[in-house]
This record gives structure tokens, sequence and C-alpha cells, in this order.
């Protein structure tokens, strides 16, 4: 059951009640009316993979670079250039089709498309963490900008209220002084 502070938050911010409010909203006006500060979500600060996983992690890393597409072309290149060359001589491991390094180009991709995968999947699971995160800290910053505006507008009321009644006074004052100057001259 929610206290008076943060029913009267959820009705003054989002125009309902508290018991309304989805999951995140009430979090967030709970943060408000405890003046408790937004905490990043540990999950995204603290690094729990696994070595598998970190492993995957590296594998997309590297495979996803020019490095290793560089890298990958000049070894091709090598391989094809010296199974050329010594076509015919015993230094010749895999003449022309060039079989098996159709074979190993194959392996890698089996083996490195699933892992990337993998990893793709970890990186969104994390990126949709920080955006619900991000989604909070907006969330309350809209929340207080829009409680700041209205305590600006109270005090300019107040203040607008005094300056009248001050206008009155010195009106009365000047009136009253008109009077004298008046009854004076009559």
């Amino acid at each position: 059951m929610p206290d008076q502070a943060h029913e009267e938050l959820a009705h003054q911010l989002l125009n309902c009640s508290y018991e309304a409010l989805n999951p995140v909203q009430r979090s967030v006006i709970d943060l408000i009316a405890n003046e408790d500060p937004t905490h990043i979500n540990p999950a995204l600060s603290h690094d729990h993979r696994t070595f598998g996983s970190r492993l995957a992690d590296q594998v997309a890393a590297v495979g996803g670079s020019w490095g290793f597409i560089i890298t990958f072309g000049v070894i091709l290149a090598l391989w094809m250039g010296w199974n050329t060359a010594t076509k015919g001589h015993p230094l010749a491991f895999d003449p022309y089709p060039f079989i098996f390094l159709n074979l190993m180009l194959s392996m890698v991709a089996a083996i490195q498309a699933p892992v990337i995968m993998m990893s793709q999947n970890r990186a969104a699971a994390r990126d949709r963490e920080a955006a619900d995160h991000d989604y909070t800290v907006n969330l309350r910053a809209e929340l207080e900008i829009m409680h700041l505006h209205d305590k600006v507008d109270t005090m300019r009321e107040k203040q607008m209220l005094e300056m009248l009644k001050q206008q009155r006074e010195a009106l009365r004052l000047l009136k009253g002084q008109v009077d004298k100057l008046a009854s004076k001259k009559a």
C-alpha cells in the first residue's frame, strides 16, 4: 500500500493513481518520493560472463574486424598462390580446385557463425537492459522537471500576489497623499 506522498506524486505528475502505474513508473515515483539516486543496474557494471561467453565475444570481435578480413584474404591468396606455383610438385598440398581450402572455409563459417550470433544475442540483451535503465532515468528526469516547474509556478504565483498586495498598499498611500494635497489646496 503506497503512502500519501507516493499517491500525491503519482496524481500530480502522471495524473493517475499509484496503483494504476506500471512497475517502471512506480519505481520512478518511489525514487522521487524517497529522493534516492537512480542506480545503475549491477548487471550492467559487472562482467558475469562465462569463459565460453568471453571467448565467443572475442571471436566475434576478431572475426568482425578489418584486420581479420585482410589477414584472411592474404592467407587465401598465399594458399592458392603456393598450390598453383608448386603444381605437380610434392610441396603442393591442395592442388586446384582447392578442395581442402573449401573444406577449411566451410568449417570456419560453420563454427564462426553461431559463435557470432551468440555474442550478438548477449550484446542485444545488455543493450535492452541499458535502454530500460535509460528509460527510467529519462522518465525520472522528465517528472522531476515537471515537479520543479510546478514549484516555480507556485513560487511565482505567491510572488505575484505579494507584488499585487504591495501595489495596492502603494496605491492606497498615494491616494491618501493625493487626498491630503487636494484638501490643502481647497
